[in-house]
């Protein structure tokens, strides 16, 4: 049970208020570079995981337990210090809070569907989704260590909206899929 993926996963989960550390006083631009590299080194060991999981035959049922309860705690923890710190201000909230109910929601739904053995693919859709919804909490936490770069700050406002409106999307597919499995 603890090879090297789902250890890497594991320490994900852990370094979660390691970056909420960092992140938590919004004027400590040293503090967000920190957490700017802490969340690249966690978006690097999610890749690696699951690399070496399939590339060495070593997929394990708590590896793919993990795995995505480990990106949604990052994901949810990540948007929730950036509202409360407001470097996600006033109406862009809206755009997280479409992010994290749709990852609750999609997380109910597919535990759902496991119980009934219905398998719920992820669509490439999705995965531009996710790209993108990461991408711009990274340029975000990135704000906070280069305040004076607005840009940056900007752009990755505009790309959570991308991700939101692609959460909407890709919510409703999974949804729909879920729906034909469901007693009326």
């Amino acid at each position: 049970m603890l090879t090297l993926p789902n250890v890497l996963t594991l320490s994900r989960i852990v370094t979660v208020p390691l970056l909420v550390f960092f992140l938590w006083w919004p004027e400590w631009q040293a503090g967000y570079a920190l957490g700017f590299a802490t969340y690249c080194l966690m978006g690097i060991t999610d890749y690696f995981d699951g690399y070496l999981a399939r590339s060495r035959g070593t997929v394990s049922k708590l590896g793919v337990f993990l795995d995505p309860i480990a990106d949604k705690i990052m994901v949810a923890a990540v948007i929730l210090i950036l509202c409360a710190k407001e470097l996600i201000p006033g109406v862009h909230m809206i755009a997280a809070l479409v992010i994290l109910l749709r990852e609750i929601a999609v997380s109910g739904l597919r535990e759902f569907l496991g119980g009934i053995q219905v398998s719920v693919p992820v669509s490439a859709l999705a995965k531009w989704k996710t790209a993108l919804q990461l991408t711009s909490l990274g340029g975000l936490i990135l704000a906070g260590a280069l305040p004076e770069w607005v840009w940056i700050h900007d752009v990755s406002l505009a790309m959570l909206w991308g991700g939101a409106v692609l959460t909407l999307l890709t919510g409703w597919d999974y949804l729909r899929v879920g729906l034909r499995h469901m007693d009326s």
